[in-house]
């Protein structure tokens, strides 16, 4: 199994890449032709997650999609980040010889 902290930091890259593709949709929705981009995301065997961009097979727009997507990247990057910064202070107190 990955570290806490490697697992987190895939979950706020895959986060981070979600809010990435659908921000791009949205700013080409009056583009002609323009085919939405989508993130595939699998779980990686140790933890953590993998990512890949693909684009829709047809043209269109699903501004409900993306917006909902933005907010789910944004909720999902901001839950890695606290498990990283939970990870970081018990790690921090283990070492800590003070304690």
């Amino acid at each position: 199994m990955g570290s806490t902290t490697s697992i987190a930091l895939s979950g706020m890259q895959a986060a981070q890449q979600q809010l990435n593709a659908a921000a791009g949709n949205v700013a080409n929705l009056g583009t002609p032709d323009y085919r939405r981009q989508q993130v595939v995301q699998t779980a990686e065997p140790h933890g953590g997650v993998a990512t890949r961009s693909e684009r829709a097979a047809v043209p269109g727009e699903a501004l409900v999609q993306d917006m909902v997507a933005q907010l789910q990247a944004r909720h999902a990057y901001l839950a890695n980040l606290a498990l990283f910064r939970s990870a970081d202070r018990m790690a921090g107190v283990l070492l800590d010889k003070t304690a």
